[in-house]
Formats: C-alpha cells, sequence, structure tokens
C-alpha cells in the first residue's frame, strides 16, 4: 500500500534552560564527533598501525574545527554568498543550519595535511582511518534535518510507498521525504561499504584507498540523492539540469576512483620492489 505522512511538527530544541537551548542539529554534531573519535581510536592501531590514541585525541579538536569552520564557510560561498555579505550577523548562526559537507570536507582535508605534517604522520592513511566513521555524522545530520522540517523532496509519484507532506513547504503535495533518502544513502549504506572494506588489511596497507572509495561514494550517493531532493529555492536548477549539490559532488566521483587508482598502482610498484 502507498501511504502518505504528514511531518510531525517536531521541535528542533531538544532541551532548553532559560536563554540555553540544546538543538537537535547542534547534537547530531557532537554525537557524530564522539562516536567518530572512539571508532577512530581503534582503527588507527589496527595493522599496519597509523598513529597512537593520543593522537587520535589529538586530532579530535583539529576534525573539529575544520568541519565547523568549512562546513560554515563552504555554505556561505556555495549556497549564499549574496545574502551572507548584507547579513553579517548571520554568519555564526550554525544552530540554525546552513552547514555544507563539501566545504566541511575540504576544511578536514586542510586540518589532516597540517596535523599529519605536524606529527609527522603519512596523510593518506590518517586520511583511510578518518573516512570510515564519517558517514555516521552525515546519517546523524541527515536526521537532524528531518527534525529541523528541512531539505524536503520533490513531488513524488503515487506508486512510491513512503511520501510526505511538509506543511512549511506551502503546499499539501506529497514529497519524497528526501532527508531520510539521503541518510540512508550517504549514512549507513556507505558506513557499511566503508567499515566492511576496511577489515582487509590488504585494503588498509593501500594508503588512500579507503578514502578515495569514501570519496567516490560519497560523490555516488549524494548526486543520486539529489533526484529525490527539492533544489535551494534560492539556487533553483543549475547547468544541465542539476542542483549545486550535484555540481559539486559529481567530481568527487572522478577523484575517488583517481584516489584509488592512485593507491592500487603504488602498491603494485611496492610490491614489485620486494619481490
Amino acid at each position: 500500500m502507498n501511504h502518505v505522512y504528514v511531518w510531525p511538527h517536531f521541535d528542533p530544541i531538544l532541551v532548553k534552560f532559560g536563554p540555553f537551548a540544546i538543538h537537535y542539529y547542534a547534537l547530531a554534531y557532537i554525537t557524530a564527533l564522539v562516536v567518530g573519535w572512539r571508532l577512530m581510536r581503534r582503527l588507527v592501531r589496527e595493522k599496519p598501525t597509523v598513529a597512537t590514541h593520543e593522537q587520535v585525541d589529538d586530532f579530535l579538536s583539529w576534525a573539529t574545527l575544520g568541519v565547523v569552520l568549512g562546513g560554515r564557510i563552504g555554505y556561505i560561498l556555495f549556497y549564499q554568498p549574496v545574502y551572507f555579505l548584507h547579513h553579517l550577523d548571520r554568519t555564526y548562526a550554525v544552530w540554525d543550519g546552513g552547514m555544507s559537507f563539501h566545504g566541511g570536507l575540504i576544511g578536514v582535508a586542510v586540518a589532516i595535511l597540517i596535523y599529519c605534517h605536524r606529527r609527522g604522520l603519512d596523510p593518506w592513511q590518517f586520511a583511510d582511518r578518518v573516512a570510515v566513521p564519517v558517514p555516521i555524522g552525515l546519517f546523524l545530520g541527515r536526521i537532524a534535518n528531518f527534525i529541523n522540517g528541512e531539505l524536503w523532496g520533490r513531488p513524488a509519484p503515487a506508486w512510491f510507498p513512503f511520501r510526505m507532506i511538509y506543511p512549511q513547504s506551502g503546499s499539501d503535495v506529497p514529497r519524497y521525504p528526501s532527508e531520510l533518502i539521503e541518510a540512508t544513502l550517504e549514512g549507513l549504506v556507505l558506513f557499511i561499504v566503508l567499515y566492511t572494506v576496511s577489515r582487509s588489511e590488504r585494503i588498509r596497507s593501500q594508503p588512500g584507498y579507503l578514502a578515495g572509495i569514501f570519496v567516490m561514494g560519497y560523490g555516488i550517493a549524494r548526486t543520486t540523492a539529489e533526484f529525490f531532493r527539492q533544489p535551494d529555492w534560492f539556487l533553483g536548477y543549475l547547468m544541465f539540469g542539476l542542483t549545486m549539490g550535484q555540481l559539486l559532488s559529481i567530481p568527487m566521483i572522478a577523484i575517488g576512483a583517481v584516489m584509488i587508482w592512485r593507491a592500487r598502482r603504488a602498491a603494485r610498484t611496492q610490491t614489485a620492489l620486494t619481490a
């Protein structure tokens, strides 16, 4: 049976104490960082050893800074540069949403490069271990988007089994629950793939391989999910009928493929030298 649901009117604030409030959106980021940190502590000690637990603990603050600064700056530059140019006071309002994954990815990549250079670590191997827990954050972030009632989907056909009416969209047209679709593809599916592949010591021994799978996998997942998501009203459809999310994600597929190719080629070269 095809069901149509109405978006529940969630309160985006979990707990409020006077002027102090804990938003689900912020809680998603905090939870993702903590869970990712605990998982990475285990991953870096698996053969081949990449870093110590203390170095992972130290990197947590770098990762947090990369995610927040990169995500916010990326959103401002990629999505609404003109708006924020005229509303500088809104630049810091991250609790209201407005974070770009692509910006956050760049921010974390820069953090990895600087941190590994300062600590004498291999940035490719370190990035491989960072990549595995990232989909956990993507999953929680999309769930927070759903709770906030933002980033709703395009109108869904009658055959789609789970359609949702978003009153905040200004119409009663049943739509795709795109936040949940993105949570599944970018979060759950991508994490299962990465974690399963990371169980292979042979793969872990090829620096950049896991990071390449993540970059390519996210590009595929996000590009696919965008076909279900309503484009941002202030941008609409761009060149070739694509959305901004797709224009930023499609190149990731090629970049990830090159990263995987590079990792495999380096492994073959190393094997030939030691044969």
